[in-house]
């Protein structure tokens, strides 16, 4: 008595080919499931953070990536300069910043 899947269907002599079709519908339907889950959000939240970023102004409270709170002194075409303390100035790459954090967010020492 042999319980091997394999074994066992040769025995029956039915074939186990043709599933060409029901694969390509696994295939879509796994790729439509990488879209919505991963594809779309991420797509989403960069256009999103591309819109923060232009729309960046002078005066604007920001936070980096790295985690550096101030004020937006000076804007360029690909840095701004902010002010993270009183005289204290930080050139950064506008793709740094993270959020912009409502006014009021960094009390003048």
């Amino acid at each position: 008595m042999n319980f091997f899947i394999a074994d066992a269907a040769a025995q029956s002599g039915q074939s186990q080919g043709g599933g060409g079709f029901e694969f390509l519908i696994m295939i879509a339907i796994f790729f439509a499931i990488m879209y919505f889950l991963i594809i779309r959000p991420q797509t989403k939240r960069a256009k999103e953070h591309r819109a923060m970023v232009e729309s960046l102004s002078k005066g604007d409270e920001v936070v980096t990536g790295g985690g550096l709170l101030g004020r937006i002194v000076e804007l360029e075409e690909n840095f701004i300069r902010i002010e993270v303390a009183n005289g204290v100035q930080v050139t950064v790459q506008r793709s740094a910043v993270a959020a912009v954090m409502p006014k009021g967010t960094m009390k003048d020492a």
